[in-house]
């Protein structure tokens, strides 16, 4: 097993870890313990930190990738992470002035909707600071071709923490101030550890000069930052704008349902983790073959994988939402089925661009994406305004949909016009007609047994249907192989 596919089957387990956990954090710990109110509140502060994020990291966590490999010593290596390190500080220094010297007002602005958030919105700052170097400090170790920890951190971490803090809330060992700074505090927690892990991997020799290259270092940065804070938008925008909008409650839907499509994603976050350093060492060495192989094989796979995923969630959706009420005892939920699609097709259409977004930021022509992330992101906006106005808070996941396909659509043209090469290929057009095959026979599909029983029933029943389909039409060698070893092992295991 290569070292993208081994890596890659550690992170896809944490990120499903994750998923599980967040599940039952979202699930049943959240209405169980705070209800859609005080949920909503944490949503909104979270996606707020996360808008804000990169600019305080402004894109030296991707110049890492980029330039790592490109360094012509190891003295400029080493410079690169001091680089690294200060640049974000000429953001966070001025910006902690700023924020707290107008502390009242900025939450005076922010709480017109929902009042209670303006005694917590210092965590927007803090967290902020403390995921952005989280960000650059990963890439750190992911250049030394090491993920799995970091993603662990990143994906698990995170989520553990917030299931112990809403176990103590639910406990009354807390209070919902407390639940706020124990949080923060756990945060930084998770900074210390990746810091750590790190330096323990590769420690710089310190040198008291920047890179020689430092402007080119600059004029990367700024260009991927505002692609990085375009992409924040479109992101975390949603539940941002619909603080102001709509109720906490609806906040607490949405944030619901576009979890449950984001597990759809955990493919390709699991992936890409380690794809993009070995999109940048193949561009930086002109290796145009191992790049068209990258491209083809990352999008078949994580449109393979994700597919089945989408199926799943997407035919079992009644169900799902059935569940969710038995675990929750809360019937708002369902309201946001159609989210879920939405959010579920953007999900499945950036799996099928593989590692498209990754050449382009690791190539010369990385300036088209912060006019394309910007103008997206002004677009989302406006669409917000236009969707939630006309469809509730469902226009918010309508209009993400028109955002982000237009989007990878034009990823896609950038990538094929100057390198030649797409992700598509025969195996696409099987893979989609194999997901809509199966999304729309088991979605008719319905059996007469309690909401738990049917979710294991029909989705045994689609991973059975999707893998037989996989290997006989023989998709992906890749996959192929790693099932094929999964059943060796299998049957050592059962004698």
């Amino acid at each position: 097993m290569g070292v993208v596919a081994k890596q890659s089957f550690y992170n896809i387990l944490s990120v499903i870890l994750a998923f599980g956990i967040g599940a039952i954090n979202t699930i049943v710990f959240y209405p169980r313990a705070m209800g859609e109110e005080l949920y909503g509140i944490v949503v909104i502060l979270l996606a707020q930190s996360n808008i804000l994020q990169p600019i305080f990291s402004y894109g030296v966590q991707h110049t890492i990738i980029k330039y790592f490999s490109a360094a012509p010593s190891q003295k400029e290596q080493d410079k690169l992470l001091l680089f690294s390190l200060l640049i974000p500080l000429v953001f966070i220094l001025p910006t902690a002035v700023l924020f707290f010297a107008n502390y009242t007002e900025i939450a005076a602005y922010l709480s017109t909707k929902n009042p209670e958030i303006a005694q917590f919105i210092y965590l927007i700052f803090l967290i902020a600071v403390s995921t952005a170097y989280f960000e650059i400090f990963y890439n750190w170790a992911r250049v030394q071709k090491q993920t799995v920890v970091g993603n662990f951190l990143k994906e698990v971490y995170q989520r553990v923490l917030i299931t112990l803090l809403l176990l103590a809330y639910l406990l009354n060992w807390i209070d919902f101030s407390a639940f706020i700074n124990a949080l923060i505090v756990g945060y930084y927690l998770r900074l210390a550890v990746i810091m750590s892990y790190s330096l323990w991997l590769y420690t710089p020799k310190i040198h008291f000069s920047f890179p020689a290259n430092t402007r080119q270092l600059l004029t990367y940065s700024t260009l991927i930052f505002l692609s990085a804070f375009g992409a924040s938008v479109i992101i975390d925008i949603d539940a941002s704008m619909l603080g102001k909008l709509v109720e906490d409650r609806y906040v607490a839907y949405y944030r619901v349902a576009i979890f449950i499509a984001a597990i759809i994603d955990a493919p390709v976050r699991a992936m890409l983790q380690i794809v993009s350093p070995l999109v940048s060492e193949a561009i930086n060495a002109n290796k145009q073959e191992e790049l068209k192989s990258l491209l083809s094989k990352s999008g078949t796979n994580l449109l393979l994988v994700s597919g089945l995923f989408f199926v799943l969630i997407n035919a079992n959706i009644n169900d799902l939402y059935d569940f969710i009420y038995f675990l929750s005892g809360k019937d708002g939920f369902v309201v946001a089925i159609p989210v879920v699609l939405y959010i579920s097709i953007t999900k499945i259409i950036t799996a099928a661009t593989g590692c498209t977004n990754n050449i382009i930021n690791n190539s010369k022509y990385y300036y088209f994406v912060p006019f394309l992330s910007i103008g997206s992101a002004i677009a989302v906006v406006f669409l917000n305004l236009h969707f939630i106005e006309q469809l509730g808070f469902i226009g918010a996941a309508f209009a993400t949909l028109i955002v982000i396909t237009a989007f990878n659509i034009i990823k896609v043209l950038i990538v094929g016009m100057t390198f030649k090469i797409t992700p598509f290929s025969k195996q696409t057009l099987y893979l989609v007609l194999l997901i809509l095959g199966h999304y729309y026979l088991f979605s008719s599909l319905d059996f007469p047994f309690s909401a738990f029983v049917n979710l294991l029933l029909k989705s045994s029943l689609i991973c059975g249907s999707y893998l037989a389909f996989c290997v006989g039409l023989k998709i992906s060698p890749t996959i192929n192989d790693l099932l094929a070893t999964a059943y060796k092992k299998l049957r050592s295991i059962l004698g």
